[in-house]
């Protein structure tokens, strides 16, 4: 019996050393931390550790489900270690996150010090830490939501923008990025792309801002423009203003309007949406003294307009693009632009929308059939002062409506452009074409009026077999309406950009027509 007690009592003792010594590295090592010689990203842990985090950080409580559908496609192992500790794309990530402003977004970022306390001091998170682990995850989904979604789409369209927003999958994107993390810099699949090129004129201006902006210029109320030749103080003071914003190479602080200032002048005026001549007017002045503080504030505003609208409207073989702002209509063949046209847009009180639908058809020498408002509004009234009115203006009665005749003086010229929608927006001709001279173009009940109307049919239907350019001048001047129905659809997009960058990388701005920048900066700025 002696002989058998001792190996009992051994056994006995070893039991109670291993329990004993797990005991110590359970509570030496919290839930989640492992300690495994297996590679970090084959490591799990425990699902209920979701919950107790979002227990602990409930400030980011609204990424919770993106993170559990994000563990739930990984079965809950880690994803922010590698062997070496924290992966690329974590220090990276951190970066971004902690550079927020460069993104043109102004927010309060929940648990920074806590972010912060973790990469200042990397070398002691080595080891997978769910709470690390969990901090990274909320907070890419965090980063996504500020720079790549913005603002939720019943927000953008109570405040009128209807085109489609952007669909991603941000779960389904950090895998890209955990492959590459030098996406995060420049990849068009996670915003379009000319939100990089608002990015870095948001950097140019911040620059200027830093270093004392631009002055105001003071101007003789009683001057009513300056001209080439023309020698006043205010002239240094335009030359000095150009030479900031790099729309002149050099400062020669002259009050002379001379060669170099007028070339500056027209380069200024191009990107402003303005007429193309040198004669400087107090409007163009007025533009010039909106502070460099505004001119940010606008950046930041179409950065965040190019975040709601999909990369993949740039990857559609034909596109037309209408910038109500720009007063400007844009035809896009395979990502270049193949013809330029200027649009009269809709007044204040009658917003064109900003939408998109399919070209469908095209109509030659249309009717117009007068909507109800304008009949109630301004036809009967004219009737009633004028009993020839109608056949004065080669209207008539049809059924219960009126309409006009097809020829030149029709309301909508001599063709239209129609893509179906429930706002009844069309582009189309018209008789008016003194209207396109105007530096302010929004004159229309709500459509668009195409400058080119004849280039632009022409355009769309350039590989159409069945016209060109000698028919569809026939269609346009002679006979009935002819309605045309395209072989291939082609979508226009109507938008609303007050900042745009171009190719060469000039930024171009434009009267905010619809006082829509505003509204948005309030959202952006409060969010």
């Amino acid at each position: 019996m002696k002989k058998l007690l001792f190996p009992i009592i051994a056994i006995v003792f070893t039991i109670v050393f291993t329990t004993v010594s797990c005991k110590k590295k359970s509570e030496n090592n919290p839930a989640g931390n492992q300690e495994n010689t297996s590679s970090p990203e084959d490591i799990a842990f425990d699902s209920t550790q979701v919950e107790t985090f979002f227990a602990k950080y409930p400030k980011l409580e609204k990424y919770k489900p993106e993170v559990e559908s994000l563990y739930r496609k990984h079965q809950f192992h880690y994803v922010w270690f590698d062997k070496n500790g924290i992966n690329e794309f974590g220090n990276l990530l951190h970066n971004k996150i902690s550079n927020l402003a460069q993104e043109g977004v102004q927010t309060v970022i929940p648990y920074k010090e806590k972010l912060d306390e973790i990469y200042d001091d990397s070398d002691d998170n080595q080891k997978p830490n769910i709470d690390i682990e969990l901090l990274n995850s909320a907070l890419y989904f965090f980063y996504a939501d500020k720079v790549y979604h913005g603002l939720d789409a019943q927000k953008t369209k109570d405040i009128g923008w209807y085109l489609p927003r952007k669909k991603q999958s941000y779960v389904s994107y950090l895998d890209s990025l955990l492959i590459n993390p030098s996406l995060i810099n420049k990849d068009e699949k996670g915003v379009l792309g000319q939100y990089y090129l608002l990015k870095d004129v948001l950097q140019k201006y911040r620059q200027i801002e830093k270093k004392g902006g631009w002055k105001a210029i003071t101007v003789d109320p009683n001057i009513k423009s300056y001209k080439p030749g023309d020698s006043a103080a205010a002239i240094a003071q335009i030359r000095q203003r150009l030479f900031v914003t790099g729309d002149i190479t050099s400062d020669s602080k002259s009050t002379i309007y001379d060669s170099a200032l007028a070339t500056g002048i027209l380069k200024y005026k191009k990107r402003s949406g303005n007429t193309l001549n040198k004669t400087i007017l107090p409007e163009h002045i007025k533009d010039m003294n909106v502070t460099v503080a505004e001119r940010i504030k606008t950046i930041t505003v179409n950065m965040e307009r190019c975040r709601w609208i999909s990369n993949d409207i740039t990857k559609a073989k034909e596109l037309i693009v209408i910038n109500i702002p720009a007063y400007e209509l844009t035809f896009l063949r395979d990502g270049k632009s193949v013809l330029k046209s200027k649009v009269v847009v809709g007044k204040a009180l009658n917003k064109t929308v900003i939408f998109s639908a399919p070209m469908k058809y095209i109509v030659f020498r249309p009717y117009w059939n007068v909507p109800t408002s304008i009949l109630k509004k301004e036809i009967l009234p004219a009737i009633e002062k004028n009993p020839n009115y109608l056949e004065e203006h080669d209207m008539e009665w049809k059924d219960d409506y009126v309409r006009q005749k097809p020829g030149p003086e029709n309301s909508l010229g001599l063709v239209k452009f129609l893509f179906p929608n429930s706002n009844a927006i069309y582009l189309h001709d018209t008789p008016s074409k003194s209207l396109f001279s105007q530096e302010d173009r929004a004159f229309s009940h709500g459509c668009i009026r195409v400058a080119k109307p004849k280039e632009l049919a022409a355009m769309i239907m350039k590989n159409d077999k069945k016209w060109n350019l000698e028919k569809i001048e026939t269609a346009m001047n002679s006979g009935e309406e002819y309605w045309y129905t395209l072989k291939n659809k082609i979508p226009v997009y109507i938008g609303y950009f007050t900042a745009w960058v171009d190719t060469d990388g000039v930024v171009h701005f434009y009267e905010d027509v619809y006082d829509r920048d505003e509204t948005l900066a309030r959202l952006l700025y409060n969010r």
